[in-house]
């Protein structure tokens, strides 16, 4: 589904990624983890296509096709879809405009699925204006649910979310990525930024990796290195994997 190679990315002239490589197959999903300012979103922004992050070395492959220089609008008709972080309000447009457009359904079919995310009373608002965290999370993900990607980047999907919103979440975000599937038939791929590692209750992750100072440090069981942070930090996984 996605092969990164020995990539390199500038951002406002500065390296932010280097030597990053990551192979994705298909019906795979891999969580990322990382301190702050480590490049996580970086790398999922670079991967999308986002202008100003400048790709010096390296290529990124999805499905097969060289996408490393193609724009981020064509990279989403291909099958890539992100959730942001922290996504923009956008005044002027309503949530249900937005959904119409990237799912091409109509209101009844985006009405079932807005439903499903408690978002019914939302799609006459401006997207994201006045939203809770947990509102704006489940706008992201119900967006992602109509435009049907092959490939999902979510950033931090459980921040800022609460207990009841992170179990809906993730169960959402669970069929996204074709976990509610036998693993024979899942199609859908995804990567996924955590550091609370909530969202590993709701999806069981097939790898996991560790990227530090703008590279991937550790490859492995998603579970044992979450562990392995949580109990000892991140400077103990650079450290192991160097021995």
């Amino acid at each position: 589904m996605l092969k990164v190679e020995d990539l390199h990315v500038d951002v406002e002239g500065k390296e932010v990624l280097h030597n990053v490589n990551l192979h994705i197959g298909e019906g795979e999903t891999h969580v990322l983890m990382g301190p702050n300012g480590s490049g996580k979103t970086t790398l999922l922004r670079s991967i999308m296509g986002f202008s100003g992050y400048n790709i010096t070395e390296g290529r990124i492959f999805f499905k097969g096709r060289d996408v490393t220089e193609i724009p981020l609008y064509e990279r989403a008709r291909y099958g890539m879809g992100m959730m942001f972080q922290r996504p923009p309000t956008i005044a002027g447009l309503k949530l249900g405009k937005l959904l119409t457009a990237v799912s091409g359904s109509g209101p009844e079919n985006i009405g079932n699925f807005a439903s499903q995310m408690n978002m019914g009373d939302f799609l006459e608002r401006d997207v994201n204006s006045g939203f809770s965290g947990g509102e704006i999370k489940r706008s992201e993900v119900l967006q992602l649910m109509m435009q049907h990607p092959d490939f999902v980047m979510l950033d931090e999907p459980e921040s800022g979310v609460d207990l009841e919103n992170i179990s809906l979440i993730g169960r959402s975000i669970a069929k996204l990525v074709d976990k509610d599937r036998h693993i024979v038939n899942r199609q859908k791929s995804g990567l996924i930024i955590t550091h609370t590692g909530y969202i590993l209750d709701y999806i069981e992750a097939d790898a996991g990796h560790m990227l530090c100072d703008g590279e991937i440090k550790c490859h492995g069981n998603p579970r044992e290195i979450l562990k392995l942070i949580q109990e000892k930090g991140y400077r103990e996984c650079i450290r192991c994997q160097r021995n």
